[in-house]
């Protein structure tokens, strides 16, 4: 959690916020009190998206599937007004990390007792979810969060009354819904769904906190070929414990009427007590103790009582953070970031627990506080070198450091989060001689940094102007950055308390590869006569770090309020900025092109460009930055 800046809000509806949980695509995300002491997750929605008469029709939708379900197993809704000048909802705070966040990065597969008792309590959350009239559509491990009193089950965002899912997998731009991997043979083929749908998510689901992974594998060999395997061939269960590979494999049958009901899974598991493992129980323990901790230095007063803040204010800051204060707190957990299978370039509705819990990456934050000495500044050692080199005015940038360099705050290299460039260029101190472009949260951010030293292993950069903000009027300025030469090609940045380590970059006009470039065409994954009213394309041309290179295409018919096509169709366009120049290359959310359709704004994260083969076909592919699988285009015949 981080520290309230001037321009959030004190209180929203009948909540007073404590602290800032998360900044997304969709909006902010605030850790809040009830008047009666509940803890809370406020979401806000951002005002260029609370002006889209469309969003607000999502966002109301979403906010309504979350009542209708009433909190068992999954997150109450407690207070919204959808209607307001920044809609909002408040929905119970869930205090636990994600099944994949404990499963893939912390503790590993889990017991057998803990499974079955995973799979008890996501069954009585999905049978109360059916008895409600909807189904989840989207039941994966990043939507399942484990608390000390169970599992519970996040993201309605693409939830849908049983009586209007007619469409089967299908969204209106004829996406796929659900995620690849804990899909359903009848949403893999775009037939209608059902709560049986769900209950096969919750076999593979299963199967993964079992054994780490999917039962039908990744998508190393192709979405498609994944999504063939999970409509056709048997699950892989080599490692599930045999205790619980009946239940797995009878949730797995592919015909939806040979599946259990959910109701039937919750009464036959029993459930141990506790039932998670210690290790992962201890964790719950401290998160909770942190959050006791933030709600009683709230309490004492200080930036949270500030009275001239209120909801629906300015907009949210920038996750390069503020300029002044102390450092933030380390990262909230692992945010599952759901999305469209067509639309696979841009994250769909995430629920205010999904957001609480969601994607705060590390900032540039600024060292000492008010008042503080910006960096080392030390003035001697930039003088002595000066001295011994006699080649270049005291706080000149040394030659080592001059150039770009690149750098992974939040991820993998293979699978980056959120990443910073800085290229350095010749100058006095106090001049603007450093250019940073950071993609993080929803926003790509690119502006000038102040030269406060430099000696010949440290530079210290201060005082930064934004140039680009992406989406507009979502950034705030860098504060202080320090860079310590480790190599002629490495160098470590710090900023506070976030930390990375950067390598050589490349600059230029000209740095992507010959073979990115071009036309790449998605292939269709609507059948019959209504497939060539569906089109998903994109071209990459060349250029420069802050240049628009990505241009993407979408065309599908406009729909009914029932989900009917009409005749007309819909045409979007976007276009996003290229931001490092190592492989796998980062682009920029997605900005619509001037004079598109309301429908065709959607929120994006950011994306990184690969290019693979399969089966001998070079395969051009668009990871979002969040746990999710890529779109895949191919050369057009």
């Amino acid at each position: 959690m981080e520290p309230l800046n001037a321009e959030d809000p004190v209180v929203i509806g009948p909540f007073r916020i404590v602290g800032r949980l998360g900044v997304g695509g969709m909006g902010r995300v605030f850790l809040a009190r009830s008047a009666g002491g509940r803890t809370v997750a406020v979401k806000v929605v951002h005002a260029e998206l609370a002006a889209q008469d469309e969003f607000r029709r999502r966002f109301a939708r979403e906010v309504e599937a979350l009542e209708r379900v009433g909190g068992t197993g999954t997150a109450p809704v407690l207070g919204s007004d959808t209607t307001a000048a920044a809609p909002w909802v408040a929905i119970g705070y869930v205090p636990g990390p994600s099944l994949r966040t404990v499963v893939g990065d912390e503790y590993g597969p889990l017991p057998p007792a803990t499974v079955r008792a995973l799979g008890a309590g996501l069954g009585r959350a999905l049978d109360h979810i059916h008895r409600a009239g909807l189904v989840h559509r989207d039941l994966k491990p990043s939507n399942v969060l484990l608390t000390v009193d169970g599992p519970r089950i996040i993201d309605f965002g693409i939830a849908r009354a049983v009586d209007t899912v007619t469409d089967g997998g299908l969204t209106s731009t004829g996406a796929v819904v659900g995620s690849p991997g804990f899909m359903s043979p009848e949403q893999v083929r775009g037939e209608k769904v059902g709560p049986a749908s769900d209950v096969f998510c919750l076999g593979s689901v299963l199967a993964y906190a079992a054994t780490g992974r999917s039962p039908f594998g990744t998508s190393d060999s192709g979405v498609h070929a994944l999504m063939f395997r999970i409509a056709h061939d048997e699950p892989d269960l080599t490692d599930v414990a045999p205790a619980l590979t009946g239940l797995i494999r009878a949730c797995l049958a592919k015909d939806p009427a040979n599946r259990p009901t959910a109701a039937e899974i919750a009464e036959t598991l029993p459930v141990a007590d506790p039932w998670l493992p210690a290790d992962v129980l201890a964790r719950l323990g401290r998160h909770a103790a942190r959050i006791l901790e933030a709600e009683g230095a709230d309490g004492t007063g200080g930036a949270a009582h500030a009275p001239d803040r209120t909801a629906g204010g300015a907009a949210a800051g920038d996750p390069t953070g503020p300029t002044g204060g102390s450092p933030a707190a380390a990262p909230a957990p692992e945010a599952p970031r759901p999305r469209s299978r067509r639309r696979v370039l841009a994250a769909a509705l995430a629920t205010a627990a999904v957001a609480a819990a969601a994607g705060v990456g590390y900032a540039f934050w600024p060292q000492g506080g008010p008042g503080g000495t910006p960096g080392d500044g030390r003035g001697t050692g930039s003088s002595s070198a000066a001295s011994a080199t006699g080649s270049r005015p005291a706080g000149a940038v040394p030659a080592a450091f001059l150039g770009a360099w690149e750098g992974v705050l939040q991820g993998t290299p293979e699978n980056p989060r959120e990443t910073v460039r800085i290229e350095l260029s010749q100058g006095p101190a106090g001049a603007k001689t450093a250019v940073y472009t950071h993609v993080g949260d929803g926003r790509l951010c690119m502006g000038r940094s102040r030269l406060v030293s430099a000696d010949e292993d440290k530079v210290v950069l201060g005082e930064s102007t934004v140039t680009t903000s992406v989406p507009a009027r979502r950034c705030m300025a860098a504060a202080h950055q320090t860079l310590t030469l480790r190599s002629p090609e490495v160098l470590e940045w710090t900023s506070g308390a976030a930390r990375a380590t950067f390598h050589k970059a490349r600059t230029g006009s000209e740095v992507l590869p010959a073979e990115y470039l071009g036309r790449w065409r998605m292939k269709p994954l609507v059948e019959g006569p209504e497939a060539d009213r569906y089109t998903d394309e994109v071209t990459v041309a060349q250029g420069a770090v802050g240049a628009a290179v990505l241009r993407t295409l979408s065309a599908y018919p406009r729909t009914d309020e029932e989900g009917n096509a009409l005749a007309d169709a819909v045409n979007c366009s976007w276009t996003a900025i290229l931001a490092t120049t190592t492989p796998p290359y980062v682009v920029g959310p997605l900005t619509p092109e001037p004079g598109a359709d309301p429908e065709c704004v959607r929120d994006d994260l950011g994306s990184y460009l690969v290019l693979t083969t399969y089966k001998g076909e070079k395969v051009f592919q668009v990871y979002p930055m969040t746990d999710t699988e890529p779109a895949e285009y191919h050369r057009p015949d």
